[in-house]
């Protein structure tokens, strides 16, 4: 989760960095050159841009480079063994505490996958869990496994309840800057913080994650694709 928040604080400050430096380029041609003062505030504007892009580059960029790709023990194995393993560990992490039940639905059982079982399983189990979180107490959240031309396929379905995510009271897996993100309107094909490991696994095997809009009171859904075979 820090490298995909990294991500984009690196990226979204750019763009207001490049506006400022834009910006001093204009009011360089407009002010007056003899103009002791302005030049001086000039000269304070594009120091400051200069500190910022430093920064970035120095504390962020390199911080994620550090960690930028995931390294993946891949095997052959029975899809529905990390299926399982997910399953299991998100009723033991906060699925029973909160009452959730979750419908299993299953196609590809006897399939088997050439990926990272261990990072596979965790990926769908931070999928339950997040879905557990944004549940209301006592909810249904689906677990649908199939398989969609020649992937796997992993979609998590519930209705979202923000009241759930921000009450302190009730029991949480995850922690609270999380939860509170998650809440936020997120950009077009953005995805809560809270979820950068399953987007991150999918990647690594050459698939994709996907979230859907996730609106109070609506139901949402989080899917993961990974080709059945290395690519």
């Amino acid at each position: 989760m820090r490298d995909h928040v990294l991500s984009l604080v690196s990226h979204d400050l750019r763009s207001p960095l490049n506006a400022i430096h834009s910006w001093a380029y204009v009011l360089e041609r407009k002010l007056d050159a003899a103009d002791a003062s302005a030049q001086r505030a000039l000269a304070g504007i594009r120091s400051g841009v200069e500190q910022q892009v430093k920064l970035l580059e120095d504390a962020i960029d390199k911080t994620r480079a550090e960690t930028k790709s995931l390294p993946l023990a891949r095997e052959s194995f029975p899809v529905s063994a990390a299926v399982e393993r997910a399953l299991a560990d998100a009723r033991l992490a906060i699925v029973e505490a909160r009452g959730t039940s979750i419908a299993v639905q299953s196609s590809g059982d006897a399939q088997w996958c050439d990926g990272d079982r261990e990072r596979l399983a965790q990926a769908i189990w931070t999928m339950l869990v997040f879905a557990t979180e944004a549940s209301a107490p006592g909810a249904a959240i689906t677990l649908a496994s199939s398989l969609e031309n020649a992937s796997w396929r992993v979609e998590v379905g519930y209705t979202a309840n923000f009241a759930a995510l921000s009450d302190a009271e009730l029991p949480h897996a995850m922690e609270p800057f999380a939860r509170s993100q998650a809440m936020q309107p997120r950009e077009a094909g953005r995805i809560a913080w809270a979820l950068a490991l399953p987007q991150r696994v999918a990647a690594a095997h050459g698939g994709t994650f996907e979230q859907s809009a996730t609106v109070d009171g609506e139901h949402s859904s989080l899917v993961l694709r990974v080709p059945l075979t290395a690519q």
